[in-house]
């Protein structure tokens, strides 16, 4: 995570807004902003976390993938700008595009690597630096974001039938993807001329709660009867960390406690493919996790995509 922390109460010295309306619509009290930390420097710095916790050295990585929409340059790819950091000299590296289910999705594909026997250990990293691309007059949308990266070491598992991932699907509904969007540099050589002005994150707030609520439940149901579980065998769920309202209504949905759905956005705020990592990290670090506890993450967000998997740990 970045050092430096905005408070709500700093916020509302920039746009037209209090702690109170903040937290109230969304439960997000801080977050985190870049100011000299980069989106490969952060995910550099998950990568060799991840990997100190693994018990694995950098050189035994096959394949790293890297979920943002915010790099730091359009190429070389954030996944090579981490090669390069941590010395993983033998992994193939790349970058993809699937805003908030980025770290689900490179998860799911790390495994279909794994299982087709062509790779054996994958690093798996959500990042993002999304102060760069809001626009800090708009209060709809600013006050939401935050920077941060997540990193997951995967490797092939010794007893497959009972340990590692379960079940996981994949989805995308392009038609709505507008109602969650950020233009990227538009074309301005010499047969058309555009303005360079920056463009920024735009969201359609109620179009993008819909969406959430009725699909991330629907998701993780069907994840669960791929694996052959019920709600109730889940110690707990680890959902994108979007707004308390969404999660709260999934809970309601599943007929689960909140209790059992931690929460980090209060101190991060949406930090898009990084938000499952780094709720990962903290439920582990704070030894919430033992072997053989079922959990389920899921990602949802921008594309409009969505990305859910159960695991034993």
């Amino acid at each position: 995570m970045p050092q430096s922390v905005i408070t709500n109460d700093d916020l509302s010295q920039i746009v037209d807004t209090n702690d109170e309306w903040i937290s109230s619509r969304t439960g997000i009290k801080e977050r985190r902003l870049v100011k000299e930390e980069t989106t490969a420097s952060m995910s550099a710095e998950a990568a060799k976390r991840a990997l100190e916790n693994a018990g694995i050295q950098p050189e035994e990585i096959d394949l790293i993938i890297v979920g943002t929409i915010t790099g730091d340059y359009v190429t070389p790819s954030t996944a090579c700008e981490v090669q390069a950091a941590i010395g993983a000299v033998n992994a193939v590296a790349f970058d993809i595009n699937a805003a908030c289910s980025g770290f689900l999705y490179g998860v799911s594909m790390a495994y279909a690597y794994m299982k087709c026997g062509i790779y054996k250990k994958a690093l798996v990293i959500g990042a993002e630096t999304l102060s760069k691309i809001m626009d800090w007059n708009d209060r709809s949308t600013c006050v939401l974001f935050g920077d941060g990266a997540g990193a997951a070491v995967l490797a092939l598992s010794e007893d497959e039938e009972n340990s590692g991932i379960l079940a996981f699907e994949q989805g995308a509904d392009g038609a709505k993807g507008m109602v969650l969007a950020g233009r990227d540099r538009k074309n301005n050589n010499p047969l058309v001329k555009n303005s360079t002005e920056p463009e920024y994150v735009h969201m359609d707030g109620q179009e993008v709660y819909k969406f959430a609520v009725t699909t991330v439940p629907e998701s993780i149901n069907r994840v669960l009867e791929k694996a052959g579980l019920k709600p109730d065998d889940i110690q707990y769920f680890l959902l994108h960390q979007a707004n308390i309202r969404i999660i709260q209504s999934v809970s309601k949905r599943l007929h689960v406690p909140m209790d059992k759905f931690p929460i980090s956005l209060d101190h991060c705020g949406n930090i898009s493919a990084a938000s499952v990592p780094i709720l990962l990290d903290e439920v582990n670090k704070k030894g919430m996790l033992h072997k053989g506890d079922k959990i389920v993450m899921s990602g949802f967000g921008g594309g409009l995509t969505w990305g859910t998997c159960v695991l034993e740990w």
